[in-house]
């Protein structure tokens, strides 16, 4: 009769592969957190130049009158719209870890996206006024 001896990982090569593996999370968790922050500090700079961008056109397209509203971008009266969302302005609401607020007159407009928690999911304020000037 053959006997045979059961192989298997002892409890000490399993804890050295936990800690391995805990020890490379520790690590890439945060260059991740850093990386999505990072995205979502370029997507509000973008955002804000769409938003500046349809703001403008629609200027132009009306003898130099600014819209009174986003929503007046995203559905004007006739032909396509001049933005197609209107970022959850002034409602709080993030969009990609920002908020939008914004202010429509018909000499200008300035909008803001700021982080929704400032170092988790954005790093700064952005403005963006009449003109596409940006700022932070």
């Amino acid at each position: 009769m053959c006997t045979r001896k059961k192989q298997g990982f002892t409890l000490v090569e399993i804890m050295i592969v936990v800690a391995i593996i805990a020890l490379l999370a520790a690590i890439a968790i945060p260059n991740l957190l850093r990386a999505r922050m990072s995205s979502n500090d370029a997507l509000a700079k973008a955002t804000l130049r769409a938003i500046s961008t349809a703001a403008e056109s629609f200027g132009t397209a009306n003898n130099g009158n600014y819209p009174a509203s986003v929503d007046a971008l995203t559905a004007p009266v006739s032909g396509p719209p001049f933005l197609n969302n209107n970022y959850n302005m002034n409602a709080k609401v993030p969009v990609a870890g920002y908020n939008y607020d914004g202010t429509f007159t018909s000499t200008g407009y300035a909008v803001t996206a700021t982080p929704a928690a400032v170092g988790q999911t954005g790093s700064q304020q952005e403005t963006i006024s009449t003109g596409g000037v940006l700022t932070p």
